[in-house]
């Protein structure tokens, strides 16, 4: 789940020179146009199935995929929050981490062995820290993991919570693991038994405290959090899984009370549940391939979980094209709203006009609500790819294209940018470049991770390939009513 507070206090201001010819330098090819202050007028978007689209992609995923394999293991096993500012291990962070190792073997970026031993090191790391109920010295507690950990000991970074969504994506991960590691050497053997291990630890039912919906965490201070999830946002896996463990799985309807209170509107012409940022319409995509199948709920509105991924990018694009805000640059160039690092928490006229920005917020555009100032995180399009690759792949090479090394180097997209704060002053995160624009100097894991396995499904469908004969995610869905498509002819789960 994303939460701000604790990242605002504990984020640093980050000083960062980035040279408009550093990407041909870190192998992102012949280096961008120069950035010019604004384009006289639109420019043609380049076609999404296309060579120069495809080379494009190759060196989107490798980067953002050497993000994670370079960073990891710099302060120790565990995936920092966020780089170059060095704060803490994200527990979802490294979720994604254990997705990029499986894809950087598979597309030969790395050995698989190299990977296997990587993938394997953090799970025993993760099966060997401290469960207890200590205030600061322990990694988690009945199986589940603080939201955050300290980089190097691996302990409770802070007061932070025991998070149920958090732990959800580390072991949707987990799983992916063991699935594509699938063959019998001892350490790959070994990769499978701990993945199983992780999973089967986690106390699902403890965390019904008002069953039968799942509390959203616990903290050995107070104790569980007065707030349980409802409502369709990112926590769909965190159900699946919940529902399919083979030891303490939820019980009573646990799926009909999450869904009884979705949202059902109209956005930019298009029916669907609705949620603001577009993380929340990707996250349990990354996993799971909702082509097809439907629960109750879908199927008596004739869609499935995809197609309703596939129209809120769209309304988020379409909503940026009329751009009711007049914020600089908006466009089929420029779109994607998403919880993402923002400038400042402050009000600034620009050109006559009061504006008010933000750090760290969860942006987004729906029928349920407008958060927008202006910032565009490239992941929000990226994590999109799979659903809607004829807008979503454009608009990246768009974002490339006019704003160059400022917002893409070797390790991918920084995590946002605002070309509407383009006067000089000062800002809590990032840098400003007078005339063109705000952009971060972070990347954050849990924006990276979505950009990587995203792309990786929409060429070739691997994670979700994987996870479609995993018999605790084929469990899940058929125990939360999911029928057709692909589960009609899965695996027998038992």
């Amino acid at each position: 789940m994303r939460r701000i507070p604790i990242a605002v206090a504990a984020r640093r201001v980050t000083a960062l020179l980035v040279l408009i010819g550093a990407l041909a330098a870190a192998g992102g090819g012949a280096g961008p146009a120069p950035v010019t202050k604004a384009h006289a007028a639109p420019r043609p978007l380049p076609a999404f199935d296309s060579a120069p689209a495809r080379s494009f992609l190759d060196t989107l995923e490798f980067n953002t995929f050497h993000w994670f394999w370079d960073l990891q293991g710099m302060d120790s096993i565990l995936t920092p929050d966020r780089e170059p500012t060095r704060t803490f291990s994200s527990v979802a962070a490294i979720g994604f981490a254990l997705n990029a190792y499986a894809i950087g073997a598979e597309r030969k970026w790395v050995s698989r062995e190299a990977a296997a031993h990587r993938t394997l090191a953090t799970l025993e790391f993760l099966w060997s820290a401290p469960q207890d109920s200590s205030i600061s010295d322990a990694t988690g507690y009945r199986g589940f993991f603080y939201h955050f950990l300290e980089p190097v000991r691996g302990r409770r970074f802070k007061d932070v919570e025991l998070s149920t969504i958090d732990t959800a994506l580390l072991l949707a991960g987990a799983l992916f693991a063991q699935s594509y590691f699938d063959r019998p050497d001892p350490v790959e053997t070994r990769v499978r038994a701990v993945a199983e291990s992780l999973y089967a630890r986690a106390d699902w039912r403890w965390m019904q405290v008002r069953a039968p919906s799942i509390c959203m965490g616990w903290s050995p201070e107070g104790g569980f959090l007065p707030y349980d999830w409802g409502g369709y946002d990112e926590a769909m896996v965190l159900h699946v899984l919940a529902l399919g463990a083979t030891r303490h799985a939820v019980e009573g309807d646990v799926w009909g009370k999450w869904s009884a209170s979705y949202k059902w509107g109209t956005f930019h012409g298009r029916g669907m549940v609705g949620f603001a940022p577009l993380f929340g319409h990707q996250y349990s995509h990354v996993w799971i391939d909702y082509r097809g199948i439907q629960d109750t709920f879908m199927a008596q509105h004739g869609i499935d979980y995809f197609e309703n991924s596939r129209r809120a990018t769209l309304s988020q694009r379409d909503y940026a094209i009329q751009n009711p805000s007049g914020y600089r640059g908006y466009s089929a160039r420029l779109w994607g709203l998403t919880a993402c690092d923002g400038p400042t928490d402050s009000t600034i006229e620009i050109a006559g006009r009061k504006r008010e920005f933000h750090t760290y917020d969860a942006r987004g555009a729906s029928f349920v609500r407008i958060g927008d100032d202006g910032t565009i995180a490239p992941c929000a399009a990226a994590g999109s790819i799979a659903f809607a690759p004829e807008v979503v792949i454009p608009a990246l090479m768009a974002m490339h294209a006019d704003y160059g090394a400022l917002a893409f180097d070797r390790h991918g997209f920084v995590d946002a940018l605002n070309p509407t704060l383009n006067v000089p002053v000062h800002v809590s995160q990032g840098r400003i470049v007078p005339g063109v624009g705000w952009f971060d100097t972070d990347r954050l894991g849990i924006d990276q991770g979505p950009i990587l396995a995203m792309i990786e499904n929409w060429r070739s469908g691997l994670i979700w390939k994987c996870m479609r004969r995993n018999p605790h995610i084929i469990r899940g869905l058929e125990r939360a009513g999911f029928r057709g498509g692909w589960l009609a002819t899965a695996p027998d789960p038992r």
